[in-house]
């Protein structure tokens, strides 16, 4: 297969749901209002990033490799990224839609949320050290047998969290948060 390796190009407004982005390594690249809608983009490379007021919702990411990429006010809706290529797994996401996505063991150290709706968003067995959510809603969630030392929860929402269940050494919470630490107890605090 003729792969492609395409560097410092802007994108905009670009519809590759219907039209699929040719297959190859993008670098320094922007997509700027472009949709991937249950596009298939798999196999491919993108380092360095920038994907902004996109439509990612459902794409095949089979093998896809992100580096140091970056989502900013996306739509990315039931999203496997635990199909991607692991292999320097770096991504940061803000402004963004998650819902139903799956992060199932994936290795997140130091990844940014920032204020992004994340409903239903499956992080079982993923490693979250350092990682932040800021200003994020965590409804409905998956935490399950993590590694979340030192994520920083304090301005996050609607998050339970079972401490029995994760590893969260020096977590950060603030008072309000940490109310979704005893969700399971079913205890009332008035």
């Amino acid at each position: 297969m003729n792969h492609t390796f395409i560097t410092d190009k802007t994108l905009k407004g670009t519809d590759f749901s219907s039209q699929p982005l040719p297959k190859g390594e993008y670098e320094n690249c922007v997509f700027d209002s472009c949709t991937f809608s249950k596009g298939d983009i798999s196999n491919m490379v993108f380092m360095e990033c920038v994907f902004t007021d996109c439509d990612l919702s459902n794409v095949n990411l089979k093998n896809t490799t992100f580096k140091e990429s970056v989502f900013k006010r996306s739509k990315l809706l039931g999203i496997r990224f635990d199909h991607c290529n692991d292999f320097l797994l770096s991504f940061n996401f803000y402004d963004c839609t998650l819902d139903l996505s799956s992060f199932y063991k994936l290795k997140l150290k130091h990844t940014l949320f920032q204020n992004c709706k994340m409903i239903s968003v499956d992080f079982t067995e993923t490693n979250l050290t350092e990682a932040i959510f800021d200003s994020c809603n965590l409804e409905s969630a998956l935490f399950e047998n993590c590694n979340l030392e030192k994520a920083d929860f304090s301005t996050a929402y609607n998050f339970s969290l079972d401490p029995e269940k994760n590893k969260m050494t020096k977590a950060k919470f603030s008072k309000e948060g940490a109310l979704g630490l005893l969700q399971k107890y079913r205890i009332q605090i008035t």
